[in-house]
């Protein structure tokens, strides 16, 4: 692949563009706000001048909902050899698609599945996408040579490529994505109007549940309004488990033993199947999920602070698996829980302390 022309130059888009430019890739940028298509040429993913001819490939970074009728315009003017989009949402566009009769041999729906919580291109990173899967969904139809550039470009995006059905991809992301955003939204949604004494309680539990609640409604709104199905049957499922885990706590509240069992009986239930699901979820580098041991270390919020507890790991030999930062309320100081391998815990531990760090049991 040597030239490219990224259609909509938000998050996905940009970094996209900004991976392709960093690998000698003529990237040139369009957007329906121009000055958003010069921001990200500013920042270095390409030119947003138009190319003087078909480009080798065309990436349309625009909403699942716009996304059929952008590729339609871009594929009856033959701005490329080979068609992409990277819409959260493969099924309904591919449809729209063939509804408007195009011949679709030049064409692939992907899906990166990578983001952020912030949007357009000043939050957009080259490196947005290393390491993470890179769905792509070629049909019957699609040429090998569409499929081959789709694949570059994911190799150029240092991702990994997953093959999957269109339909089949949209129900694992109203799983894995869809539905937790909504659940996550409504967790936060309880702390609008809650008394500010509660809410200085917060922790890292609850940052972790509404962390994604913090991304842009109407980015949101495009998105499920595409995949609107899966994500209600799903809701529906939580919905049902809710309903049966809100008797199971009132019953706790009764005072017949008998009633006080079940409540527990059906708390247990809903706990050890999360227990359950929560193993399942990949481990580091997507591989099967492993058991660490945590070293909690006491920190000043100082600069440095973070860059000797590592440097001192690296001393001692220890790779570290995993970070959390839990910050103390109301004090310039935190919790570092480091996560290694379990036969590294105790020399991590003894090499920390005597290099004058607290450690936390």
């Amino acid at each position: 692949m040597r030239t490219a022309l990224v259609i909509g130059t938000g998050l996905i888009g940009t970094s996209a563009a900004l991976a392709l430019a960093q690998r000698g890739v003529t990237v040139h940028l369009v957007d329906h706000d121009p000055e958003q298509a010069r921001t990200a040429a500013a920042l270095g993913a390409g030119t947003d001048e138009p190319p003087t001819g078909p480009v080798d490939l065309a990436i349309v970074a625009a909403p699942p909902a716009h996304v059929a009728t952008v590729l339609a315009d871009a594929m009856g003017r033959g701005v490329a050899r080979g068609y992409i989009d990277v819409a959260s949402v493969k099924g309904g566009p591919r449809r729209e698609l063939e509804a408007l009769g195009l011949n679709l041999a030049s064409y692939i729906g992907t899906h990166p599945m990578s983001g952020r919580e912030k949007s357009g291109p000043l939050a957009a990173s080259g490196d947005l996408f290393e390491g993470r899967p890179w769905v792509l969904t070629p049909s019957r139809d699609t040429d090998t040579e569409v499929l081959n550039l789709a694949l570059e470009l994911v190799s150029h995006c240092r991702a990994v490529p997953v093959v999957m059905d269109a339909d089949a991809h949209d129900r694992a992301v109203a799983l894995v994505s869809h539905m937790p955003h909504l659940v996550s939204s409504m967790v936060a949604a309880r702390l609008e109007h809650a008394e500010e004494t509660a809410v200085r309680l917060c922790g890292q539990g609850i940052r972790d549940v509404t962390r994604i609640a913090a991304s842009d409604p109407r980015m949101w709104i495009d998105i499920l309004s595409a995949n609107p199905g899966p994500v209600a049957d799903l809701l529906s499922d939580v919905a049902a488990d809710l309903e049966e885990t809100v008797q199971a706590l009132r019953a706790l509240q009764s005072s017949d033993d008998d009633k006080r069992r079940e409540g527990t009986a059906g708390i247990e239930d809903v706990l050890r199947r999360g227990n359950a699901g929560q193993v399942r979820v990949p481990g580091k580098h997507g591989s099967a999920p492993r058991v660490y041991e945590t070293v909690a270390v006491l920190i000043d919020d100082q600069p440095g602070q973070l860059a000797r507890i590592f440097a001192d790991a690296g001393r001692a030999g220890v790779n570290i698996e995993d970070v959390r930062i839990e910050h103390a309320t109301g004090q310039q100081a935190g919790l570092v829980q480091l996560m290694v391998e379990p036969k590294a815990a105790p020399v991590l531990t003894a090499a920390l302390r005597e290099r004058g760090w607290a450690i936390r049991q």
